[in-house]
């Protein structure tokens, strides 16, 4: 049997904002659990999101760095979510008509370039973070990084090798680094 490998990736780039998407809440880097949440993180009924427009502007920055086209409507809805870590059960993201959509990034393989395409892009919150490890049979949750702005960027899938989706990754994470829109750092998950 002969197989071939096809490949599209969705990317998740935690933006270096100062602020959450959604509220003035502080994006913070700390060890000790909700000390930056209020009633929109939380969804608090009457609680309004207002779009943080240093978001906007970095996916604007991403897009033209992706040789994206930009709309001039973008369209924000819930999407359901029914997990501890984000206490409204909604997580509020882009579908139907998302900032960014039909670009494409050039790929060195080998000696040469290939082309994948970028279906979309859109901006969305990220959920908070189950820690496991806190008591004996308990979880806890740490909602500190609810409501932090991503970019989520999905590719069409023209990858046919681990080591183009490797090197298309790396293009990304260089892209956002370049752009300093976001840290890359993996390890804490600014960029997965």
């Amino acid at each position: 049997m002969n197989l071939k490998a096809t490949i599209g990736m969705e990317t998740h780039v935690e933006l270096d904002t100062k602020s959450k998407m959604f509220c003035s809440c502080e994006v913070v880097e700390t060890d000790e659990p909700n000390i930056s949440v209020c009633p929109t993180c939380l969804g608090l009924p009457g609680a309004l999101p207002v779009p943080n427009k240093t978001a906007i502007e970095y996916i604007v920055m991403l897009s033209l760095g992706a040789n994206c086209n930009i709309t001039n409507e973008g369209m924000f809805h819930r999407k359901n979510y029914f997990y501890p870590d984000l206490p409204k059960n909604y997580q509020i993201s882009q579908f139907e008509i998302p900032i960014v959509s039909k670009g494409s990034l050039k790929i060195r393989v080998g000696d040469d370039f290939k082309e994948i395409r970028i279906t979309r892009a859109h901006l969305e919150e990220d959920a908070g973070k189950s820690i496991h490890d806190m008591f004996n049979n308990d979880s806890a949750i740490d909602l500190n990084r609810a409501g932090t702005p991503l970019i989520e960027i999905v590719s069409e899938p023209d990858m046919t090798s681990a080591d183009e989706a490797v090197e298309y990754l790396r293009t990304i994470h260089t892209l956002v680094k370049y752009l300093d829109i976001c840290d890359g750092n993996m390890q804490e998950g600014s960029f997965r």
